[in-house]
């Protein structure tokens, strides 16, 4: 049978049968999006100097939650017990090499008293840990509240704030607390003690470190308050209570956080000085400042007991300014 050129039979034969439509494939996977902690910690992971100081601040938190434990361990359960068979009657030091350090006591004991170095160091961590922290809290909840405030109202209220936080910030803060710890009694405000005396040093730490964090927040509601979100949940008819709860605290949130990690170590160092001067926490509760300044007298016949507190100030305070660097290059995006 003659096929003319444009039958279907002679174009079945030029191009073969016919292909079979696609396999049905499998859906394809949903990429999903990363809030911004997400993608901060995989940056933070992959930051080894980071993550490595994450790890001795947790270490750190945890010597201080359990010091009585880790302190009867090692068979000194009472920071201010004395041990004066292991002192020389003559010259007043720890028998043996490097300030008596033995199986007993693996840090030694301190001159004349003859208490045990590693209990007092770990005792003393709680102190410092909670003061410092504790004044870092109560420092970026009146500057967070002072400076959305500041910030988002603007105007007066803006320019009030500020001027209350130039006051703050030109205060002689180091006097006023020597000053203060001077005159306050050992009885006041309904506390007494130790007590006492680590609420005012949180109070006065706290209080007057304020402006630093409330200037951080200012400038930053002042950069998000323009944006588009912003002005969309005001068209929609947001109050500014709203705004700044649901809107603007989640994106502050990030340079609150890396400010805190840094704040810490800078407090872990005021209440060291404080105690190193005589007005911190006050003997014989265990501080790591005022074993620096107990150490001083003997730096040269003993130097380990000036070494060993000082190592856990620089330990510690190493560790929250390296955590704090890798927090915030996790958080900015300009820095990967």
């Amino acid at each position: 049978m003659t096929t003319l050129p444009g039958d279907a039979s002679t174009l079945h034969d030029d191009f073969g049968e016919e292909e079979s439509p696609d396999p049905v494939t499998p859906a394809a996977k949903t990429i999903e999006g990363r809030s911004l902690s997400q993608i901060a910690w995989s940056r933070l992971k992959k930051d080894r100097v980071a993550m490595a100081a994450g790890i001795i601040i947790v270490l750190l938190v945890l010597i201080a939650i359990f010091a009585p434990l880790l302190a009867s361990l090692s068979g000194n359960s009472d920071p201010n017990a004395q041990f004066m068979d292991s002192i020389d009657p003559n010259t007043s030091m720890p028998l043996g090499s490097a300030g008596g350090i033995s199986s007993t006591h693996l840090l030694g004991l301190e001159p004349v008293i003859g208490r045990d170095v590693l209990t007092r160091v770990l005792y003393g961590s709680r102190i410092s840990l909670l003061i410092a922290t504790s004044a870092s809290l109560l420092s970026l909840i009146i500057g967070i509240a002072m400076g959305v405030i500041a910030g988002y109202f603007g105007g007066w209220i803006d320019a009030a704030i500020s001027r209350i936080m130039d006051v703050f910030l030109a205060f002689p803060l180091l006097l006023f607390a020597l000053a203060l710890a001077a005159i306050v009694s050992d009885h006041a405000f309904g506390m007494s003690g130790d007590t006492l005396h680590i609420a005012m040093l949180i109070f006065i730490i706290g209080f007057f470190g304020w402006p630093y964090a409330g200037r951080i927040v200012r400038g930053q509601t002042i950069a998000l308050r323009q944006r588009e979100f912003v002005d969309a949940a005001r068209v929609l008819g947001a109050k500014p209570r709203r705004i700044i709860l649901k809107e603007l605290m989640p994106n502050l949130i990030a340079p609150v956080l890396v400010y805190g990690t840094l704040l810490i170590p800078a407090n872990i160092l005021f209440e060291a000085a404080l105690s190193f001067l005589g007005v911190g926490i006050r003997p014989p509760t265990p501080s790591w400042g005022k074993m620096l300044n107990d150490a001083i007298q003997y730096y040269r016949v003993d130097p380990a007991f000036l070494i060993i507190p000082g190592a856990a100030i620089f330990i510690t305070v190493m560790a929250f300014n390296l955590f704090g660097d890798g927090l915030r290059d996790a958080f900015d995006p300009k820095a990967h």
